[in-house]
């Protein structure tokens, strides 16, 4: 109802404008003494005249233009649709055999564009000084915008166009120095990154935008290091790869991540490799609704599978996965959602014999430490079996690949959970000497923003004013995105060639303590005084430090950077079989104590937590300093 009302407005303003500018150009050729002859015609075809006109403007969409945002763009709009709309109006009075003299026809168009882009940018002129008055206000955030380019201008520009944003850029930084001391937007260029804090304190701003989307992600990182230093909030825009068509909006503006900190470029893809395995071929995902399966299905749909079938005990969560692959897909993705438990054998054998799928991604697992060491029974019921019978029935039904995620809590365990996925690997390894199926396992740390994961508990607590609760000030652990670890297990199943552990590269890992700093710093609030971090005890069975590798499984390289080969330890599979069976008595008879020390004896490198953290120098972790800060 407001954009007629704006629109029936508009079009009352132009009728009136266009018959002014005929009227004045009269005034201006016949030097205020217009003939009779000559008003006469022009009242017998102003009806004619305006409609010509007012029907090739809305050809032009002038009326569906946002003013207040008026540019460039529209003043080119306007001057386009007024020389069509007078050369319409030439059109029709020659035809009708109608001639007045040909300086009106030059003035009325001359006049044309002076009122009817003149009103229309007045507008925007009005609500600028408006917005000026506002940006003025002592309650408007003060804005420091980081990057001197297309995207830091168009950030500005939003900023001022919305002024229920409540935010006033007051300040630019880039190290292009020849921007410096230039304006863009009326925001002046003053300093480049090492200068960020300085220009922070001097215009007293509360929040930093940052605008270099097409920048590198360790650019990024050491960007966002100098904003640490400030007692801003820090913002960015997503990279270019995330923009849709490249354009910016404020609403793309996001908080800074942990993920940012990493400082790692996005993963390259052997899309055809990954392509040749996927496309065209029916796909199960075992855990299709937790953090890491979501996302696999979500990379998978992306190469065309023949089927995409989802496996998963939760419903709420694949409820979700499903909707969203609907929305995106619609009948282009066949997809189907199965409510079942990988520790049904029956119903496993049933599903896998039934849909024969080609490729299986085995994601299904208990994964809380402190949860499976105070119930050990699950852990052992949902992980052990419940990749032995997804593995058994892949191999009974011929399936081409199974691909299981593991942890680099596998290596060297401290806890139930650990040890439960070692045991898994062992069985992927014993299995695939027999099978013609391709067993793999893929090994990586702690995934950023998963459930459960430290990062958005920490969030929660600042959120709630803290304090955040940290288990020790030396717990450190290796971290990747969501996307990146799916992305790396897709194409570690491209490289499997059967019996093989995937190590992937995770770079240095990271003290969770400087984590908790870090998010504190850039939430914009400071360490001890406004949120204060706790430091509470290590959980039971819970390791200081990670490891990715055990010292007998070598590490091989492959075509890809950032995937590692663990030499295969190959196991007996009969043997493994028999062990298994034991501990199945033991999990339906025996304490929780029986079945840890159970699995001790099948996983001997499973150690207490105590043992393993009194090590102070392990192979393959880059030692951390402890933070001064």
């Amino acid at each position: 109802m407001e954009k007629k009302k704006r629109i029936i407005m508009l079009l009352a303003i132009d009728i009136f404008l266009i018959s002014t500018a005929f009227l004045v150009s009269f005034y201006l050729r016949f030097d205020m003494n217009i003939p009779w002859n000559i008003m006469q015609l022009y009242i017998d075809n102003i009806f004619a005249i305006t409609l010509i006109k007012i029907l090739v403007f809305a050809y032009f969409g002038i009326y569906n233009s946002l003013w207040r945002y008026a540019s460039i763009d529209e003043l080119m709009q306007v001057i386009v649709a007024v020389i069509l709309a007078n050369a319409g109006m030439i059109s029709y009075l020659y035809v009708m055999n109608i001639h007045f003299p040909r300086s009106i026809y030059l003035l009325v168009a001359i006049l044309d564009i002076m009122y009817i882009g003149g009103v229309r940018f007045s507008y925007r002129f009005l609500r600028k000084m408006k917005n000026e008055k506002l940006f003025n206000s002592e309650k408007r955030k003060r804005i420091m915008v980081i990057g001197a380019g297309d995207a830091g201008a168009m950030v500005i520009k939003e900023f001022k166009n919305h002024t229920e944003l409540m935010s006033n850029p007051v300040v630019l930084i880039d190290d292009d120095v020849s921007k410096e001391g230039r304006k863009i937007h009326g925001v002046p260029v003053k300093g480049q990154r090492y200068d960020i804090k300085g220009q922070a304190i001097k215009n007293n701003i509360d929040e930093i935008v940052i605008a270099m989307p097409s920048s590198t992600k360790a650019e990024i990182k050491e960007i966002i290091e100098e904003c640490k230093t400030t007692k801003c909030k820090v913002k960015t825009l997503p990279g270019m790869f995330e923009l849709i068509d490249g354009k910016v909006s404020v609403k793309q503006l996001r908080e800074v991540e942990i993920s940012d900190l990493l400082g790692r470029d996005e993963v390259t893809l052997d899309c055809m490799k990954i392509n040749d395995y996927i496309n065209g071929k029916k796909v199960l995902i075992t855990g299709g609704g937790g953090s890491i399966g979501s996302e696999l299905c979500r990379q998978i749909a992306k190469f065309k599978p023949k089927e995409l079938i989802i496996l998963d005990i939760y419903e709420n969560n694949v409820y979700d996965l499903q909707n969203e692959l609907k929305r995106q897909y619609g009948d282009t993705l066949n997809l189907k959602v199965l409510i079942a438990s990988v520790r049904d054998k029956e119903k496993i054998d049933h599903i896998i014999g039934d849909l024969k799928p080609n490729v299986i991604f085995h994601a299904a697992a208990h994964k809380h430490v402190p949860l499976m060491e105070a119930n050990p029974h699950e852990a052992v019921k949902n992980n052990v079996f419940g990749t032995f019978n997804v593995a058994r029935a892949a191999d009974k039904f011929n399936v081409d690949k199974f691909v299981m995620i593991s942890t680099d809590k596998a290596v060297n365990p401290t806890n139930i959970m650990g040890a439960t996925k070692r045991l898994c690997e062992m069985i992927v390894q014993a299995i695939d000497k027999k099978s013609n199926t391709e067993f793999v396992a893929v090994r990586f740390g702690n995934v950023l923003g998963s459930n459960g994961s430290v990062i958005p508990l920490f969030k929660r607590q600042i959120a709630e004013g803290g304090p955040i609760t940290v288990t020790h000030k030396d717990v450190i652990r290796y971290f990747m995105t969501i996307p990146e670890a799916s992305q790396l297990v897709l194409q570690a199943g491209a490289m499997a060639s059967g019996g093989e552990i995937f190590v992937l590269e995770m770079g240095d890992p990271v003290r969770i303590i400087d984590l908790a700093k870090d998010l504190i710093r850039l939430s914009g609030l400071e360490v001890g005084k406004d949120i204060d971090i706790d430091v509470v005890g290590l959980r039971p069975g819970e390791k200081l430090f990670e490891e990715l590798l055990m010292d007998e499984e070598g590490l091989i390289s492959t075509e890809h950077s950032k995937i590692h080969i663990g030499k295969p330890l190959f196991q007996d599979y009969n043997v493994l079989v028999k062990q298994l069976e034991a501990i199945e008595d033991i999990m339906n008879n025996g304490s929780n104590s029986d079945i840890k020390r159970a699995i001790a004896k099948l996983v001997p490198t499973y150690k207490k937590a105590e043992e393993i953290n009194n090590v102070r120098e392990f192979k393959g972790i880059k030692k951390i300093e402890s933070s001064s800060n």
